[in-house]
């Protein structure tokens, strides 16, 4: 038999890989699909009791809180193995961490996830500590002449529109009767609040309570005072990538976690003297006097077996950034995980709970 044309043979040939590129892109289709169905059924499933063995987290820890603080109260018997301990606690520094696999669970108040979201990062939150006193205090700068929140008007405001001090700030604008247009918003990171309250490039910043006393005690000679508002920021979290808590013996780590978390701030907040010594003044190079005024402002934790009111809470604080134009309206409750709503409140004492 003549062999067949040129042109016949190339043909078959583009054919031939053509169904077999199909084919191998329907196997690698087939695949991707059944990984997202496993990943879904992970995600459903409760978190195993134990952990495996050589499971590891990566854990944020600010300023070395978090080891330390489990460490004073004889928590430090995890059981599994911190890779690694990330001093990392601003929200955007943390979003940019799991982007890039290099931290598996952090710390942080309640607009972070939002604006993981917002940006089409997938992450949820695992654990809740209920905040009832206000965490920030608003700090002017050295030689200014404002009193009260009505007084912003005009003013420049530090404003991070991914961390907590940006809610704090548009909730205390708000209970004064001011729109976002009545001054003007200045987008910074909280690490570079007090840089430009230093050099007057805002009039306003919103402290922590454990950076108002070290910031008063060397501008307040030079006019420098804060603004106490009975504005809280509700929700102090733990969250994780969904890829983390789709991963089996990763989940079972963080459920393993929550409880030693939640007891530390029990610890933390029962022995503010230690606390003060160990923490405050010994690496935090603050004198005894100001540790003692930061604890004297500290919140007693409170742990919810329930998270509808701090879904509330987030659904406001979304709503809040949405009226803004910061971020698209969604439901929030897409953020939660709630197979790991009551272990925080199951590890502490009836008084810690909410």
């Amino acid at each position: 038999m003549p062999a067949p044309p040129a042109s016949r043979l190339d043909r078959r040939r583009f054919l031939a890989s053509v169904l077999g590129v199909t084919a191998a892109t329907a196997g690698l289709s087939g695949c991707a699909e059944a990984g997202a169905a496993a990943d879904e059924a992970s995600l459903k499933a409760p978190p195993a009791k134990k952990v495996p063995a050589g499971t590891r987290l990566k854990i944020s820890s600010f300023e070395n809180f978090q080891q330390i603080q489990l460490k004073l109260a004889g928590l430090d018997d995890l059981p599994f193995e911190v890779a690694d301990w990330l001093n990392i606690g601003a929200g955007p520094d943390v979003i940019n961490a799991f982007r890039a696999k290099s931290l598996d669970l952090a710390n942080n108040a309640g607009i972070p996830p939002i604006q993981a979201h917002y940006q089409g990062f997938d992450a949820k939150i695992v654990a809740i500590n209920i905040t009832r006193r206000p965490n920030y205090l608003f700090a002017t700068r050295p030689g200014s002449a404002i009193r009260t929140v009505r007084d912003f008007r005009g003013k420049r405001l530090a404003f991070s529109q991914g961390q907590a001090q940006g809610v704090v700030l548009l909730r205390a604008l708000k209970e004064a009767g001011l729109e976002y247009e009545d001054a003007e918003l200045i987008p910074l990171t909280s690490n570079q609040f007090l840089t430009a309250l230093q050099s007057g490039q805002v009039d306003i910043a919103p402290l922590g309570i454990s950076q108002a006393p070290s910031y008063l005690k060397q501008y307040g000679s030079q006019g420098a005072r804060t603004i106490p508002t009975d504005v809280v920021d509700l929700l102090n979290l733990l969250w994780a990538p969904t890829t983390v808590l789709a991963d089996r013996a990763k989940a079972a780590a963080v459920a393993a976690y929550i409880p030693y978390w939640a007891k530390g701030a029990v610890w933390q907040y029962e022995h503010p003297d230690v606390w003060n010594r160990e923490y405050f003044v010994k690496t935090q190079n603050l004198t005894l006097a100001q540790a003692e005024s930061i604890t004297e402002l500290a919140n007693k934790p409170l742990f919810s077996p329930n998270w509808d009111e701090a879904i509330v809470w987030e659904q406001e604080t979304a709503d809040l950034l949405a009226e803004g134009g910061y971020v698209k309206k969604f439901d929030v409750t897409t953020l939660f995980d709630r197979r790991f709503e009551s272990l925080a409140a199951e590890a502490v004492p009836e008084e810690y709970r909410t």
